[in-house]
């Protein structure tokens, strides 16, 4: 990633390089584990009964589809920086013939051309953690939510475990750039990643971020020992 760019523009930039090969590179160095829990966020999202939902760093779409298929009645809309991605997103989207449930947009999240208190639910999966200005970005999608409206973020964090911290730290640190670098010929981006995650806050931090922004009821879900942590706020 660009050190000399604005961190979301760097950001958006390694999206666009690395998203023809992103969704194989991403199943195959998590063997799949994010699947597991993506379909824990759809659960957590049809038991609070949202049906309007803003998925936040839609990426490929893929949380985004997974609530289109097992949320009946559910209006998504996909926002994403990388242009790119949002490419693979809709041909995605069209071969699942779910154009109709699902919108995609290039945006911002720090500032949405979304209507205030219009949506039910908001979603993020592993994109928070690249956001340049991340309380401000939540104020923002605090702003989107109905009143008893809830945030749901899928991120990752480092195990507490020291065994298990150790094998995380080599995996994430050695082999995922090698192989990503590798397929994706962007070692920088697959660099960047496992770094990105150790300089994000702890989960009791963040918890405190999401506070401060406005949500209340915080609660999190650890996964798979605290590889990711499932997070979950209402506006109150």
């Amino acid at each position: 990633m660009n050190q000399t760019q604005p961190k979301t523009e760097a950001v958006k930039q390694m999206f666009d390089d690395i998203a023809p090969t992103y969704d194989r590179l991403n199943h195959i160095l998590s063997m799949s584990i994010d699947k597991i829990w993506r379909r824990r966020v759809v659960r957590i999202i049809r038991r609070l009964g949202a049906k309007l939902i803003l998925d936040i760093a839609t990426g490929t779409g893929d949380l985004a589809i997974a609530m289109a298929k097992r949320i009946e009645g559910s209006a998504i809309c996909g926002i994403d920086l990388s242009p790119e991605m949002l490419e693979v997103a809709r041909i995605k989207v069209g071969k699942q013939g779910l154009n109709k449930q699902i919108t995609l947009r290039e945006g911002n999240a720090e500032k949405l051309d979304i209507e205030s208190q219009s949506v039910d639910a908001v979603t993020i999966a592993f994109g928070i953690r690249n956001f340049e200005r991340k309380a401000e970005a939540l104020k923002e999608l605090q702003r989107t939510l109905k009143h008893g409206g809830h945030l749901v973020i899928l991120e990752f964090s480092n195990p507490t475990n020291p065994l298990i911290a150790w094998a995380y730290r080599l995996y994430s640190h050695k082999i995922l750039p090698w192989v990503g670098g590798l397929i994706s010929r962007n070692r920088s981006a697959y660099e960047y990643l496992p770094n990105s995650v150790d300089g994000f806050p702890n989960p009791d931090a963040f918890m405190e971020i999401i506070a401060s922004a406005g949500f209340g009821n915080i609660t999190r879900r650890s996964q798979s020992f605290g590889i990711a942590q499932i997070y979950i706020a209402e506006k109150l």
